[in-house]
């Protein structure tokens, strides 16, 4: 368990009453991760703003090894040096955007971009320079749609970045984990492509092994995302899921886990399509859980998608075409499904491929 400090003597552990406390406002933690920087390294900016994308996770077959970025969608944070800040600690100074950024606590310890960044300053060293964040939700909560990893891609990008850019790609990785721990679990699905971009492939945990997907560059492909307002929160989505699985499931799975990741370094469409909408261990336990689900699904397929599945835990269905018009008129028939069988109002985004990941987009040098 990480033991977090109000100061050398006061330590605070990760409680679920702290929940129902008023927060300190300043907390600083010690987490179970290596120190990368051997000498403490000097800030180059005052501040940083960095952007990170929504994700896409599962991809049907690629339960918690497999995910991708989307373009256009995700968070914002801000870091800057804070003089009022104690020096090694980090404190919340905003939370904006969607209206469910009102639910997230600026309390440091509950929060995943300030999770995600105690633990890039944990790794860095940093002890003489006290930092204030402020978060910009563009992704709503419980989504499917990797709110909590864009939250944390986007904080340890900033921190590494205001003190010169120290850590490497699974380091990165490895200071999100720490967040998506405390939130959906220990799974990368969400948070490496958050970071890096593209489609990945989590090959192992320890050591964190992490495979780049290349989706020729030549090569279009759109995500059909309907969010219903529905929420299917991680866990009760995660404790659906079956105990076991029989070899014939998983025979068949890891096949098209296998066709999956081919049709993606192709740039085939049709046989990613193909690939995703055929996972038979996890969809057909959560399916269920969303109304209208299975028919959203055969809509979407009707309409002309080469493949249509849940988005990471749900409840957005994610399905993928290669052209954005099509895309469109998808995205309407699936809205019209969710009504129609699941009795639930939906929203409809087409959006490309981020293959670039969490990225600075505004600094101030010291």
């Amino acid at each position: 368990m990480a033991i977090c400090f109000l100061s050398p003597s006061k330590p605070v552990t990760f409680s679920p009453s702290l929940q129902n406390k008023r927060p300190p406002p300043l907390l600083r933690c010690n987490f179970a991760l290596p120190t990368i920087a051997t000498t403490e390294p000097e800030p180059v900016y005052t501040s940083v703003r960095s952007f990170a994308p929504a994700t896409v996770a599962n991809l049907g077959p690629g339960f918690d090894f497999l995910g991708c970025a989307v373009d256009g969608l995700g968070d914002f944070v801000a870091v800057r040096i804070d003089p009022s800040v104690h020096p090694g600690e980090i404190s919340i100074s905003d939370i904006t955007g969607t209206h469910a950024s009102k639910k997230l606590s600026k309390n440091p310890l509950w929060n995943c971009a300030t999770i995600a960044a105690i633990a890039a300053m944990k790794m860095l060293n940093i002890r003489s320079v006290g930092l204030s964040l402020t978060l910009e939700k563009g992704l709503p909560l419980g989504s499917g749609l990797g709110s909590s990893a864009a939250s944390a891609a986007a904080a340890v990008v900033a921190v590494n970045e205001i003190f010169g850019g120290k850590l490497q790609v699974k380091d990165l990785v490895r200071a999100g984990l720490e967040s998506e721990a405390k939130v959906s679990g220990y799974h990368a699905d969400n948070i490496a492509p958050a970071i890096m971009g593209g489609f990945v492939l989590i090959r192992n945990y320890n050591p964190l092994e992490l495979m780049s997907l290349n989706f020729p560059e030549e090569k279009e492909i759109f995500f059909v995302l309907v969010s219903p307002d529905f929420e299917a929160p991680t866990k009760k989505m995660r404790a659906a899921l079956p105990a076991e699985v029989g070899i014939p499931h998983h025979v068949w799975n890891c096949s098209q886990a296998g066709a999956l990741v081919a049709s993606v370094l192709q740039g085939d469409l049709v046989g990613l399509g193909k690939a995703l909408s055929n996972d038979k261990i996890v969809e057909p336990k959560r399916a269920p859980l969303i109304p209208g689900m299975e028919e959203v699904k055969k809509a979407a397929i009707s309409a002309g998608a080469f493949g249509c599945t849940i988005s990471g835990a749900g409840p957005t269905a994610v399905a993928v075409i290669d052209d954005e018009e099509r895309g469109k008129e998808i995205g309407e028939k699936m809205v019209e499904a969710f009504l129609k069988e699941g009795n639930l109002k939906a929203v409809a985004m087409v959006k490309r491929l981020d293959r670039v990941g969490a990225r600075l987009v505004g600094s101030v040098p010291t």
